[in-house]
């Protein structure tokens, strides 16, 4: 095949023969630090400032402590401590601050392709603790910003006859996406970042303890099946960030027959690797989407401009979103 590029298809990337692995975006943008953000150049974010009309502003983060009890086994809600230096001072105080606890952005040190290495063929010794390679501030001081389009999955489904029962945890399809676009009367522009709306988070959230346990206790949660098909759908598009309100994108427990299962052993097949190792994708997970989504139902506007500014921490594997819709 010719040399790839930013122009290339997913089938493209599939059939890789130049020592990258097979289905990976390594070597095809200037700055691999920023993996797919890189679609969202300066033309994007100046369409998308023009989508601005009512200075309306929605907050697409949860607080930091939301998720306690969390899904996640180690990832605890941070503990809070003011400190005060004298009478007149305070100061705040973080125990047990994963980064990840709550809305976030996995970073691109988050997940290693099996047996090729961290995304662009980083090698391990350039990913510690301090070192830049890969780092979540790749995101933050050059900000991820252009036309957020929320798809309303929990709409769509609803509309279906059949809503998503989320204590159930459903896997979602990559046809879901297409259909929520002809759904809504939008098209996917070149540099989006892609907001999807199931209603999970929210869900959690108001569950009753026992939902919760139980839901936890199975590690069971609404999201994408593991297929080629996501990642196929999210290069082929030229998506900038893919964000969702759900625990972990992808749905979980991994589906039986898991196309990744051997590529992916260490996490019986996730999909993960594809997205992040392989293609570079910043995932955003547990966004808070329900008033947007709201506001979209409303006022028939699926778009907004959308910034995007994680934390601006040297080397760190994710980081609080610190997501912001404006329209």
């Amino acid at each position: 095949m010719s040399a790839i590029g930013t122009d290339s298809t997913y089938a493209d990337l599939r059939a890789r023969t130049d020592g990258a692995p097979a289905g990976s975006s390594w070597g095809i943008f200037e700055n691999p630090d920023r993996g797919t953000a890189n679609f969202a150049g300066p033309q994007q974010v100046r369409d998308a400032a023009g989508l601005v009309e009512r200075g309306a502003v929605f907050a697409l983060d949860y607080p930091l402590g939301a998720f306690d009890p969390p899904m996640s086994r180690s990832r605890t809600a941070p503990t809070h401590t003011i400190v005060s230096a004298h009478a007149e001072s305070r100061d705040d105080l973080l125990d047990g601050f994963y980064l990840q606890a709550s809305s976030h952005l996995d970073g691109l040190r988050h997940r290693r392709v099996s047996g090729h290495g961290f995304y662009g063929g980083v090698p391990d010794d350039q990913i510690a603790e301090g070192t830049p390679s890969l780092g979540i501030q790749a995101w933050s001081q050059n900000p991820i910003v252009g036309r957020g389009l929320l798809l309303d999955l929990e709409g769509l489904h609803a509309e279906r006859g059949h809503p998503l029962d989320h204590a159930r945890g459903p896997a979602l399809d990559a046809a879901d996406l297409d259909a929520a676009l002809t759904r809504q009367g939008c098209e996917i522009r070149e540099g989006d970042l892609v907001l999807v709306h199931t209603g999970w988070a929210q869900w959690y959230l108001c569950a009753s303890d026992e939902e919760r346990d139980e839901v936890r206790a199975g590690r069971r949660s609404t999201g994408f099946a593991q297929s080629s098909e996501l990642p196929q759908w999210l290069w082929d598009n030229k998506i900038a960030l893919f964000a969702t309100d759900t625990f972990a994108v992808e749905v979980l427990p991994v589906l039986p027959g898991s196309p990744f299962a051997e590529s992916a052993p260490e996490d019986a097949g996730m999909m993960h690797q594809e997205l992040i190792g392989k293609l570079g994708v910043p995932l955003g997970e547990l966004w808070n989407l329900t008033a947007l989504a709201e506001d979209s139902r409303r006022a028939h506007t699926w778009d907004a401009l959308v910034t995007v500014k994680p934390l601006n921490f040297v080397g760190g594997v994710g980081s609080p979103c610190n997501a912001t819709a404006v329209r």
